[in-house]
């Protein structure tokens, strides 16, 4: 596996169900979660938009789209 394919291969869309944020998002278990935020995405989470995004570990809605967007199998585990 190349860095270009490591970084960016196995990524999928998903938009956060309250601010319809985007990202992009890689599974590679259940318990390990690779999220890649836009600028824009920032800009548009509303957890961010209370505070400095560097001091905010998650946004908790997207947490949530991302859990779901596994249960209805929009997004599937890399290694599973």
């Amino acid at each position: 596996m190349d860095r270009a394919d490591y970084l960016h291969g196995g990524l999928t869309p998903v938009e956060c169900g309250r601010c319809t944020a985007s990202v992009l998002v890689k599974k590679h278990s259940l318990q390990q979660t690779s999220v890649q935020w836009s600028t824009e995405a920032v800009h548009r989470c509303a957890e961010f938009a209370i505070g400095d995004s560097a001091q905010i570990p998650t946004c908790l809605a997207l947490r949530d789209s991302i859990e779901l967007a596994v249960k209805l199998g929009r997004l599937g585990l890399l290694n599973g």
